[in-house]
C-alpha cells in the first residue's frame, strides 16, 4: 500500500511551484493519494494580503482538479485557532489508523523546520517527502536533512527540483505573473479581482 501525502500550505495563491510538486507526487509509484490541505490561519506567515477562505479553497479545488490522485482536504478549516501541522497530523493518525501518511514540503520549509510548533515530536510521527527548490541553499538543505535524520526524521528527497515562486511577488505584481500561476487559477484570480487583479 502506498502513502497518503499530506500537502499543506497557505496557497495564497497556488502557483506553478505547487503544480510541479503535485505533478511529481502524482507520478510517484509510492504515493497512493494526495490530500491538498489549505491552512485556515497560517502559523508561520504574516501575509501582506490573505485571500478570503472561499477563494483560497476554490483555488485549491481548481489546482486539485488536474490531478486524479489529489483531493481537497479542509481539515484545518474544521478546527479553531492556528493551523499547526502537529495538531493536524495527530488528528489524522488517530482518525485514519489504516493509512500510511507522508508530509510534503519544499526545501525552504525543511530548512526552517526547527521553528515549527512541537517539531521534535512531529519529525518522528510520520515520514517527510521533500523537494529542493531552484533557490534552495543545497549545503544548508543537506546539513538540515542530516541533523533532522539524526533526530529520527525519515526523509525522502524527490529528484525533481521545483521552480521557486514568491507568492508575495504574485500578489503584488499580478499583471506580471501570468507565467507563475496555473492558467485556471490565473483566470479565477483575474475574474474575481483578487489581489487587486484587473485594477
Amino acid at each position: 500500500m502506498g502513502y497518503t501525502a499530506i500537502f499543506g500550505g497557505t496557497f495564497n495563491p497556488p502557483h506553478i511551484g505547487h503544480y510541479q510538486m503535485l505533478s511529481a507526487l502524482e507520478e510517484s509509484p509510492d504515493i497512493e493519494e494526495i490530500w491538498l490541505m489549505p491552512d485556515r490561519i497560517p502559523p508561520h506567515k504574516v501575509c501582506d494580503f490573505l485571500a478570503c477562505d472561499e477563494d483560497r479553497i476554490e483555488m485549491c479545488r481548481l489546482l486539485a482538479s488536474d490531478f486524479p490522485k489529489t483531493r481537497l482536504c479542509l481539515a484545518e478549516f474544521e478546527r479553531e485557532g492556528k493551523s499547526y501541522t502537529y495538531d493536524t497530523v495527530t488528528e489524522f493518525l488517530k482518525k485514519y489508523p489504516q493509512k500510511d501518511f507522508t508530509f510534503v514540503c519544499g526545501g525552504d520549509m525543511l530548512i526552517s523546520f526547527d521553528k515549527w510548533y512541537r517539531y521534535e515530536e512531529l519529525l518522528k510521527m510520520l515520514p517527510f517527502t521533500v523537494f529542493r527548490r531552484t533557490d534552495t541553499d543545497n549545503a544548508e538543505f543537506d546539513r538540515k536533512a542530516e541533523d533532522f535524520s539524526a533526530m529520527g526524521m525519515k526523509i525522502t528527497v524527490m529528484s525533481e527540483v521545483i521552480t521557486a515562486v514568491s507568492s508575495s511577488f504574485v500578489r503584488n505584481n499580478f499583471d506580471k505573473s501570468r507565467a507563475l500561476v496555473p492558467e485556471k487559477i490565473y483566470e479565477y484570480i483575474k475574474a474575481g479581482g483578487i489581489y487587486g487583479a484587473g485594477k
